[in-house]
């Protein structure tokens, strides 16, 4: 497919999504079905193309005047990949599969549209009714995290620790561009490449034997801020795929015990394999079964458990743009809700003495903060652990500096700390 005619088939896709409000990992995967003639490039090209759309679509819309999925497309070429309104014309030549040649008003757009008088959810590009949400937390920056949560995100790689040293994953990943993060002491970045996508690993001998995993910089933090430490019994209480469980593991040197369980026992399945590839040795699976209580043994029993919640995801926007324009308010209430209960859940497995960690990928005081200030005023039996304490005993005592304004916890940002968003807040068991 030509550069014009990728444009062309992206402005289609953006079209069925808008109209079906569909993910668009789903919108793309038709469109390939039934477009059988399209490489695996040209459909890598067309999914750069409709994220970047979906990053700026706000902004996009504003510049453009119209919200058509074709005025979002031509306003992302500008705003997201740079090009001029001459580039994009030249591509738009209806000729062959082109888009069909630019009219005076989206010309008019592509020159001369600013952002200038534009509300803040549109410089920052994320939903109108999350606009006070964005405010209460993040005050004047609010546009700057929206944006920073609009750009595209790098590839993060935890070293598995329990087989490689961070230098030694680093070496085997030389030929990627691997460099340490700046804030995990067990991290790789790997930089996007030009097109803006991330290099695929299924093919990297250090992937494949289980040296590194894929784990956001924010995400292996978050696990190290639990503090975990061998011959601990941890509970993971909402483990999932099992990316914390497996990052706890390699920081107890596969001494202790964890037990990984979730309510959805379809989500654990994918940890067996990956318990083998990382050489973990200390991970129990509890998966739900009916009528039976699989966690009934560990009622007052645990050093740590880790509450992992369901959440909005407004952390993840980065990777996930089109989440955030499917997310309605009843979503954001319903995870309120089962967060509430999992905390409660929670409390009866920490011994006295033993530890709660809440962590959501979450930006939101909702579901964080104000989570946290309920469970405590809630049981009189748990003090919060502050930011500085929690940072210093896991060994990171700089994250203290991202220590919440508005209650305990700590909060990392991609405007911040350069990793997706992450709340992390602890409490200890009197």
């Amino acid at each position: 497919m030509t550069p014009a005619a990728r444009i062309a088939a992206a402005i289609e896709i953006l079209a069925d999504i808008e109209t079906h409000h569909r993910p668009a990992s789903d919108a793309l995967k038709d469109w390939g079905l039934s477009h059988r003639f399209a490489g695996a490039k040209d459909r890598a090209a067309l999914a750069s193309l409709i994220y970047d759309a979906l990053r700026c679509r706000a902004s996009a819309r504003f510049i453009m005047g119209s919200e058509s999925p074709r005025a979002i497309m031509l306003g992302a070429l500008r705003e997201m990949r740079g090009m001029s309104a001459d580039d994009i014309a030249a591509l738009c030549n209806g000729q062959g599969f082109a888009p069909a040649a630019l009219s005076a008003e989206e010309e008019t757009g592509l020159r001369s549209g600013t952002l200038d008088g534009a509300p803040a959810h549109v410089r920052g590009n994320f939903p109108e009714w999350l606009a006070p949400s964005f405010a209460a937390v993040f005050g004047e920056t609010a546009i700057a995290e929206g944006e920073a949560l609009a750009a595209r995100a790098p590839l993060d790689l935890r070293v598995n620790t329990l087989k490689a040293t961070r230098d030694k994953a680093q070496a085997a990943l030389a030929h990627l561009g691997a460099v340490p993060t700046l804030l995990s002491p067990i991290g790789l970045r790997v930089p996007l490449a030009l097109d803006g996508r991330n290099p695929s690993l299924a093919g990297e001998p250090a992937y494949v034997k289980g040296l590194v995993e894929i784990q956001d910089e924010g995400s292996q933090l978050a696990a190290l801020l639990c503090g975990a430490r061998p011959g601990e019994q941890v509970l993971d209480l909402c483990a999932g795929g099992g990316g914390k469980s497996l990052a706890l593991a390699a920081s107890m040197d596969n001494h202790g015990q964890i037990y990984a369980t979730d309510r959805n026992a379809a989500r654990l399945a994918g940890l067996y394999p990956r318990l083998e590839k990382a050489a973990t040795r200390n991970i129990q699976l509890r998966p739900p079964r009916a009528g039976s209580d699989v966690l009934a043994d560990l009622v007052e029993r645990c050093d740590l458990v880790l509450v992992d919640a369901p959440c909005t995801g407004t952390g993840t926007w980065r990777r996930n743009p089109d989440a955030k324009w499917r997310m309605r308010p009843g979503a954001l209430e319903q995870r309120m809700k089962e967060q509430d209960e999992l905390l409660e859940i929670a409390i009866k497995y920490i011994k006295p003495g033993g530890r709660l960690i809440y962590v959501t990928c979450s930006l939101l005081r909702e579901e964080n903060e104000d989570r946290i200030a309920a469970f405590l005023a809630r049981q009189e039996g748990f003090v919060p652990i502050g930011a500085e304490e929690l940072a210093t005993a896991a060994g990171l005592g700089q994250l203290a500096c991202f220590a919440s304004h508005l209650g305990p916890g700590l909060r990392l940002t991609p405007a911040t700390a350069g990793t997706d968003g992450f709340f992390v807040a602890g409490s200890r068991r009197t």
